[in-house]
């Protein structure tokens, strides 16, 4: 299935910021609807009662410079 991206964002922010976001959208997901914005662009979606979800957590090692970085995904995955 090839994939199509609808949203994304990207941008460095405290930790702060970073959690206040994350309750902000366990609010939404808990209501159902969720509301993604950046800038001019905007995109809504209905979330089904039991999504599947998953926490992955990732160590990715550059294979030029051998610098690692993490990254930790939360992911809400249904079909219509």
């Amino acid at each position: 299935m090839p994939e199509e991206e609808l949203f994304k964002t990207e941008a460095l922010r405290p930790r702060a910021e970073i959690a206040e976001a994350l309750v902000s959208a366990a609010e939404r997901i808990r209501s159902g609807s969720v509301r993604l914005e950046s800038g001019p662009e905007e995109r809504r979606v209905a979330l089904p009662e039991t999504p599947t979800f998953e926490v992955e957590l990732e160590r990715l090692t550059d294979s030029e410079t051998a610098e690692e970085r993490y990254e930790l995904e939360d992911e809400i995955r249904w079909t219509e």
